[in-house]
């Protein structure tokens, strides 16, 4: 055992936890469980830097890591089932930027703006059943849950059916409290299943990207089927997973906030809603690990080689040097400065201006259809996922108030 900080600290939140580290220093040592020791960025600066790092400082390939193969961390250490995933984010160099250009292929604009319509009529149908469930129904599972979950599996040609599993598998690889055991039998599961959905789209193609990704591979456009599905597994569990979350942080930071509330109401403001929630409350607690490839100064803060590195979104986003004293407040009038959202510069993300869209489309509608909407819960009692990569709301029983129907 070391002296490190535990992250998580037993007795408080990971944001908490990181705001006290982030007094501290830039960037800290802390000890992740099973006595796992690594690096935390916690500064909009330090992140910044690492964000605009080149291939010679930092890489995502996890066998820069030596602790990982060396007996220092445990081989059931339930953190290696995400960490040494062979997928797009542990790609680097050009076979990241080659893969990438080929997702990038359907978030393009003009696709995303297409989707419009069918989104709205998505949100449509969800809300048609919340305000049909009555008072006490559950936004999560209804609705923050059911929306970006859908937009994403119609995306890559996903059947409803097979949604539900996705939707558990991606809970359950991203809780840190989840067994080792489970941890490796969960990715199993959902590589299978990927496999198996190219395998369907390569019999049965349809108007998904799934579809487009393996024609582009039965075109010859160097991509294999192990990095199709490599693809595939970053898409589907981040394409929905931190747009739940940012809904339901939406949601509770309006509750919190019946002002700003009214703001968003009377000015149409959704969209600066959803930046500033992305600011405030970042579904991204951290990423996975970056590793050193050399000594590296991060703020002023040396990382020796080898090492790993946690970049915190949510954290950066509460920065008091970036934001100002009033930073861990919800402000949609405040003025916006930048945050890092969704990164920066190479690995910026694919899916933002999809996330933007449907979050933007979700809350102007739910608030429309139901503009009394109270929670039916106190705040400090909603409980959160288990998760030190991304973190939101489980459950968010409600009040309906008066209903709007269209």
């Amino acid at each position: 055992m070391t002296d490190l900080p535990a992250f998580p600290a037993a007795d408080e939140s990971p944001l908490d936890t990181c705001i006290r580290l982030q007094q501290t220093a830039p960037v800290v040592e802390v000890e992740f469980p099973g006595g796992v020791p690594a690096y935390l960025a916690l500064t909009h600066t330090a992140v910044a830097e690492i964000l605009a790092g080149d291939n010679k400082t930092f890489a995502r390939d996890p066998k820069h890591w030596p602790a990982l193969y060396d007996g220092s961390i445990p081989e059931d250490w339930p953190l290696r089932a995400i960490v040494q995933g062979d997928h797009l984010a542990t790609k680097d160099g050009e076979d990241h930027r080659r893969l990438r250009g080929l997702v990038s292929k359907g978030f393009t604009p003009r696709r995303v703006q297409a989707m419009e319509p069918r989104i709205q009529e998505i949100i449509d149908g969800l809300l048609d059943e919340v305000i049909a469930a009555g008072d006490g129904v559950d936004l999560v599972p209804n609705f923050t849950d059911a929306l970006p979950m859908a937009v994403i599996a119609e995306l890559f040609g996903v059947a409803e059916a097979d949604r539900p599993r996705l939707r558990k598998w991606t809970s359950t690889l991203l809780a840190h409290t989840t067994p080792p055991e489970v941890a490796f039998a969960t990715r199993n599961e959902l590589v299978a299943f990927l496999h198996g959905l190219v395998q369907q789209k390569q019999q049965e193609p349809g108007d998904d990207l799934t579809s487009d990704l393996v024609q582009a591979r039965d075109a010859g456009d160097r991509l294999t089927t192990d990095e199709l599905v490599g693809v595939l597994w970053v898409m589907l569990i981040a394409g929905h997973e931190t747009t739940v979350h940012l809904l339901g942080h939406a949601v509770i930071a309006l509750h919190r906030n019946p002002d700003q509330l009214a703001v968003a109401k009377a000015e149409h403001r959704w969209a600066d809603v959803v930046e500033e929630t992305l600011r405030y409350r970042h579904s991204v607690m951290m990423t996975s690990y970056r590793f050193t490839l050399t000594d590296v100064t991060i703020a002023g803060v040396t990382i020796p080689k080898g090492n790993a590195v946690g970049v915190v979104y949510q954290a950066t986003g509460v920065d008091p040097e970036k934001y100002g004293e009033t930073a861990n407040q919800f402000d949609l009038t405040r003025k916006q400065t930048g945050h890092l959202g969704f990164g920066h510069g190479p690995r910026y993300c694919i899916g933002a201006p999809l996330a933007r869209l449907e979050s933007r489309l979700g809350l102007a509608s739910l608030y429309r259809r139901l503009p009394d909407l109270r929670l039916a819960i106190d705040p400090d009692d909603i409980p959160y996922s288990p998760s030190l990569i991304t973190v939101g709301p489980l459950s968010l029983p409600i009040e309906l108030g008066s209903v709007s129907r269209s």
